[in-house]
């Protein structure tokens, strides 16, 4: 009976002792898991929320509460412009709504850039930044890249007339980098259709607009247009008939005129004497 006691006493301290280390065991296990959760979480990114639409929105369309949700967005990566309050979105309500100036994706966050002020429609003055004038210029087929313009595209302005030296044409690079806002009536940059424009309206500053109706009221005007990746600055340009064929200008040789020498007659018995003198007048 002692026997048996004993053994029974032997397998409960064994199992005791297996459940102890397997109790250890889980506990390390569940440590270094929580240990792996918090780096993680550590590392994770923190974000954000901000209204996104919820449909595709087209250039004109009123922007409403129906039309924007929450979404969670990186804040380290966030852009400028966003909203997220409903109170800076819509701070007048219903009664005063946003317009879109440029076309949305779903799920894709509202910017300041992209929507008018409260109230206000999707015209022009809209588009302006601060301290910027709107000027239009007149076009064709040819000066206006054969109707490949669109609202957003940069473009350099070239002026064709006569200059004032010799009465020579030239073409001469006058502004670039210019923004364009609006083509004809329209100023949605989101249209796909290629039409010929007879005037296209450019964002410039107030003393741009005197050089640019000066010049095209002295010659004419094309647009030649940027890349949308070039960041490069051009440099003056100016070309002339002379300088597109090639021909060298010719030298216009001036001749000196002759040095005026004064001089005065002495007699020395037969003998006559010129003595150089200043030239007094």
């Amino acid at each position: 009976m002692r026997a048996v006691f004993g053994l029974v006493l032997i397998v409960g301290v064994g199992l005791a002792g297996f459940a102890v280390y397997m109790a250890q065991g889980y506990l390390q296990d569940t440590q270094a898991q929580l240990a792996r959760e918090r780096a993680v979480a550590a590392q994770a990114t923190p974000t954000v929320e901000v209204y996104a639409v919820t449909r595709q929105i087209g250039y004109g369309e009123q922007l409403t509460p129906d039309d924007v949700t929450l979404v969670k967005y990186a804040e380290p990566f966030l852009p400028d412009g966003v909203f997220r309050a409903e109170e800076e979105l819509f701070p007048e309500g219903d009664t005063q709504l946003r317009v879109v100036l440029r076309p949305m994706e779903v799920n894709e966050p509202v910017l300041a850039v992209k929507v008018t002020e409260p109230g206000e429609d999707a015209g022009i003055t809209s588009r302006l930044g601060r301290g910027m004038r709107a000027f239009a210029i007149r076009v064709d087929v040819a000066s206006g890249v054969s109707g490949f313009l669109r609202p957003g595209d940069k473009v350099d302005i070239y002026w064709t007339g006569r200059n004032s030296r010799g009465g020579e044409e030239v073409t001469k690079l006058i502004e670039s980098n210019v923004n364009l806002i609006a083509i004809d009536q329209s100023a949605d940059g989101s249209a796909l259709n290629t039409t010929i424009a007879r005037t296209v309206t450019v964002e410039i500053t107030p003393q741009q607009v005197a050089a640019l109706a000066q010049a095209q009221s002295t010659g004419r005007l094309s647009l030649s247009l940027v890349g949308t990746n070039d960041d490069t600055v051009a440099e003056a340009i100016e070309v002339d008939q002379r300088r597109l064929l090639g021909i060298p200008e010719q030298q216009q040789v001036v001749e000196a005129e002759p040095e005026e020498v004064c001089t005065i007659r002495t007699r020395r018995a037969a003998e006559l004497i010129q003595i150089p003198l200043p030239c007094t007048h």
